[in-house]
């Protein structure tokens, strides 16, 4: 199978609870690529939890600040990067994550994601009385646009560690990923 999208960057995309941060870790230690998770970067940014920048400022006072962080850290290269699920629904940023890195998309099952995040109450998106019906609304909404930009489509049906994953994102980044080194600068 041909390199795909030649890249010094790998950016996760996908539901909350796909696992974006773990296996993203994960992949950027085996690579020896430095790791950021958006979200937290946004939170170490603001000082702020993103539950509390929803609380205050709303989605879209969060959409903002997530598209001005995605847009300056996705200059760098030579990381991994895990996005927030709802990274995709602005355009721009769609169009960043695809010229900047090559994009995995850890599509997860509603099923999984429930199991997954069953003690999450930090989520703002998540606060509602139907999870499986809100997760379903978000699928239907994101799933496109996942679709969209993703080089790579890796399903995710481990309710576990995610070692599995990590196995078999492995195995098809050496098939599909060619990491284009030149000027790294993370």
């Amino acid at each position: 199978m041909p390199a795909m999208n030649p890249s010094p960057n790998l950016f996760l995309i996908g539901p909350m609870g796909a696992g974006k941060t773990t296996i993203g870790s994960q992949i950027a230690e085996a690579y020896r690529m430095p790791f950021v998770d958006l979200d937290h970067e946004i939170e170490a940014r603001t000082g702020a939890t993103v539950s509390l920048i929803f609380d205050l400022e709303g989605e879209a006072g969060f959409r903002r600040r997530e598209s001005a962080v995605l847009d300056e850290l996705t200059q760098r290269r030579g990381f991994v990067l895990a996005t927030g699920g709802g990274a995709v629904l602005d355009a721009n940023n769609r169009r960043v994550l695809r010229e900047r890195g090559f994009v995995i998309w850890l599509d997860t099952p509603i099923d999984v994601q429930i199991a997954r995040l069953e003690r999450d109450r930090q989520r703002p998106l998540l606060r509602a009385p139907d999870r499986h019906a809100r997760l379903q609304q978000l699928a239907v909404e994101r799933d496109p646009l996942y679709a969209q930009i993703a080089d790579l489509r890796l399903p995710s049906t481990d309710v576990g560690t995610g070692a599995q994953v990590e196995r078999d994102l492995l195995d098809l980044l050496q098939a599909r990923w060619h990491r284009d080194s030149a000027g790294v600068i993370a």
